[in-house]
């Protein structure tokens, strides 16, 4: 099972989306929160693997949220969940740490593969969301990406894992880490998400 807790500042909004994943048998509700404070001494209590965020919540948004997350060695993977997906809102929670950004109209089906995405550590972003970061202005980076980066980069975007993306490019699982992680380097990251946000902000990589 994988634990999940519920960050958002609307009890009907929470309460939707506990019916969606208590559904599912894959998952298991641990709690809810209103609040990016109350989030916080939750995940310290339950531990939880995914947490599926708001972004605008009063005490403490989403943005912070994630980062004090990330500062107390939380190891869950953090799913923004929300309304907005201009590009003050975007960017800033994918470098804050996470691990995907979808809109509150993504169907049920959808939002819990992104749930289990999410928990594999793979990065999850809505088309529309994906359109908003390539519209942003172009800039390149000082070192460019080679080809097979690009193509691995492609392939993550897609949500392929990394074993998926090997088999399609017959290489090593460990050839596509190792690719990675230069890309990781090269566009000033840390993670998938990351990294997938910045090439389509740089327009490396395009919507489909």
């Amino acid at each position: 099972m994988i634990g999940v807790i519920i960050v958002d500042d609307h009890p009907v909004v929470r309460d939707g989306l506990r019916g969606m994943l208590d559904a599912d048998g894959r998952f298991a509700v641990l709690g809810e929160a209103g609040d990016g404070r109350e989030a916080l001494a939750l995940a310290d209590a339950v531990r939880p693997d995914v947490v599926l965020l708001d972004l605008r919540m009063p005490v403490m948004d989403g943005v912070s949220t994630i980062r004090e997350l990330k500062a107390r060695g939380s190891a869950a993977r953090v799913l923004v969940l929300t309304t907005y997906d201009t590009d003050t809102d975007v960017l800033p929670a994918i470098k804050a740490g996470a691990t995907g950004y979808l809109l509150k109209d993504t169907p049920r089906d959808e939002l819990c593969r992104a749930v289990a995405a999410a928990h594999r550590g793979e990065s999850v972003l809505s088309p529309s969301v994906a359109g908003r970061l390539i519209d942003r202005l172009r800039t390149p980076g000082q070192e460019p990406l080679t080809q097979r980066e690009l193509e691995v980069l492609s392939l993550i975007a897609r949500g392929c894992s990394n074993r998926e993306a090997a088999r399609r490019l017959f290489v090593s699982e460990a050839t596509v880490k190792t690719h990675l992680l230069h890309a990781y380097a090269k566009l000033g990251v840390r993670d998938r998400a990351a990294a997938v946000a910045v090439a389509f902000e740089r327009g490396l990589l395009r919507a489909e």
